[in-house]
């Protein structure tokens, strides 16, 4: 009952970061387009493409860390853990999951002072301060925790890279 709670809330968050990373995607390839427009067409001399372009792929790659989490599409061993007997194996697998969870808290808690410390950095071509783009490390290890612990929850070390590939 809990683990089908989990496994609807990490799935229904998971499509909410999906369709923000569809429209950063959207957003990244109508600017970089704009860009080389710009470049070899009509030669307008935008200066803001190429900042706004890696700002957006920041946003985008930063995000995409959680589906990858929800999916289990991170990189992984399974060398060691495939000769391990089951109950071993299971074990061994939460210990993961428990050490990438203290890794995202870790950036989180970081990542707010350093997305704080973006507010006294002015971003030069926009006349804006970083810290919208200094968000994207808070904000993505903080889902990333979300949906750790709910994929935790979800599979509690019952879950195999090779059996999750072809699903």
């Amino acid at each position: 009952m809990i683990r089908q709670a989990a496994a609807k809330l990490s799935d229904w968050l998971n499509r909410g970061v999906e369709v923000v990373l569809i429209a950063l995607m959207a957003a990244l390839v109508l600017d970089v387009w704009i860009g080389v427009i710009d470049r070899y067409y009509f030669h307008w001399q935008f200066n803001w493409p190429e900042p706004l372009a890696r700002y957006l792929m920041i946003w985008t790659v930063m995000l995409a860390i959680s589906t990858g989490i929800v999916r289990r599409e991170h990189i992984g061993l399974t060398m060691f853990t495939d000769l391990m007997p089951e109950t071993v194996r299971r074990g061994v697998l939460m210990l993961s999951d428990f050490i990438t969870l203290m890794l995202f808290l870790y950036l989180f808690w970081f990542g707010v002072g350093f997305a704080q410390s973006g507010q006294t950095r002015q971003a030069m071509i926009f006349g804006m301060t970083l810290a919208p783009a200094y968000t994207a490390i808070p904000a993505a290890a903080g889902l990333a925790a979300i949906q750790m612990v709910l994929v935790m929850v979800r599979d509690l070390g019952r879950y195999h890279l090779e059996e999750n590939m072809e699903a």
